[in-house]
């Protein structure tokens, strides 16, 4: 038998097992409750949050002969077709690749037919602001007035981009970023269900890099699983993502602050030489000033998604980068992302910006002086260039 990835065995099949969307559980529950379920729905929300998880659930719960109060029983022939995606009643859409008016006509004929097994027929269209102008205008008489038989989920990424006429026609349901603590207690519940050791600043890693996408998150764990040989660590973790090594970060930021031009560059070559992206490269240093800044700020660490090794140093860092500089490399970082697009020499574009933050462009460009930081007395204008 093919393995299944972690994010399909570990789907929920409870509303109890949803993470972290308690506003959209709730709502749901409770329209099953008091049979107020609308007849269309719209999913907004970043991606690996759940959206499709939860229309699949709700589709369960309208159509399960054994349902307790609002929760599917997943033993009867309906929640197991669902389950497994082999019921005819439930239809999923991927609205990237049928697109076009023709496929909403073809939509729009098949609603007109009865639910075979459940009470009603559930369209699930996924990614739907991919949909046409053309085809959004076919959709919208179905959307107004459905068969009784029809609930209609859309499911988004970006809601901005679908109709207003569309939106207005569906009950719109929030879909929020998971949080860092969020991600990293759903890997150690699976974790430890099936026996795997693991560090735990590994999957702190891993939950800061999924960026708020639970199904990110799984299917990094899969591959770290797989790498480790059945044990999760921080190296291997960072292997797998390709990631910056801490050192390697903390010594960039501890020659920005002692504006070591050498060890700036040394850094920067390093992680060319790697073969590392340096677009991503330069969003790993937006990332890890603005933690730093965050820091400074007063914030929490465990917010933060890093290691406990990390936090010591970033906190001294911290206490010797101004903010200041902070943003000033929060920018540098942004605008060297830009001007990759137009270069081939990427390590160039990153060398300018970071060594452009010690220069003074207060001054004319003839006379271009640099700024040194000096911890007794902040930053002051050195000696200009020529005598430098």
């Amino acid at each position: 038998m093919s393995y299944t990835a972690l994010y399909r065995v570990w789907r929920p099949t409870k509303w109890e097992e949803v993470v972290n969307q308690e506003p959209v559980v709730r709502i749901l529950q409770n329209a099953l409750l008091e049979n107020k379920v609308s007849h269309a729905y719209l999913f907004s929300g970043p991606r690996g949050t759940g959206k499709t998880t939860v229309a699949r659930l709700l589709a369960k719960a309208v159509n399960c002969s054994n349902r307790d109060g609002a929760e599917p029983c997943n033993e009867c022939d309906i929640c197991i077709g669902i389950t497994q995606g082999t019921s005819v009643d439930v239809i999923e859409i991927d609205a990237a690749s049928n697109r076009g008016i023709d496929e909403i006509r073809s939509l729009r004929e098949s609603v007109r037919y009865l639910p075979l097994m459940g009470r009603y027929k559930v369209y699930i269209i996924d990614e739907v602001h991919m949909l046409t102008s053309e085809a959004f205008n076919a959709l919208l008489k179905t959307l107004e007035e459905p068969p009784e038989h029809v609930i209609f989920i859309l499911a988004t990424t970006a809601a901005h981009k679908i109709p207003v006429t569309i939106t207005s026609r569906c009950q719109r349901l929030e879909f929020r970023r998971l949080s860092i603590s969020d991600i990293k207690s759903q890997l150690e519940k699976i974790l430890v269900s099936s026996g795997i050791e693991y560090e735990d600043g590994a999957l702190k890693i891993i939950a800061r890099a999924a960026a708020g996408s639970m199904r990110d998150a799984l299917s990094v764990l899969d591959l770290c699983i797989t790498y480790g040989q059945g044990k999760v660590s921080e190296k291997d973790v960072r292997d797998v993502l390709g990631e910056t090594s801490e050192e390697v970060m903390i010594g960039l930021f501890d020659a920005i602050s002692r504006e070591d031009l050498k060890g700036i560059m040394d850094a920067t070559r390093e992680t060319s030489e790697r073969g590392k992206d340096m677009g991503e490269f330069c969003q790993e240093i937006g990332a890890f000033a603005r933690d730093l800044l965050f820091l400074s700020s007063g914030g929490k660490e465990a917010e933060l998604g890093r290691t406990g090794d990390e936090i010591r140093e970033m906190s001294q860092l911290a206490s010797a980068l101004p903010d200041q500089l902070l943003i000033r490399i929060l920018q540098a970082s942004s605008s060297a992302i830009a001007q990759m697009r137009n270069t081939e020499n990427q390590r160039l574009v990153v060398d300018m910006a970071l060594l452009g933050l010690f220069v003074d462009t207060s001054v004319d460009s003839s006379d271009v002086r640099f700024v040194n930081r000096k911890p007794e007395s902040g930053y002051v204008d050195k000696a200009d260039v020529g005598g430098r």
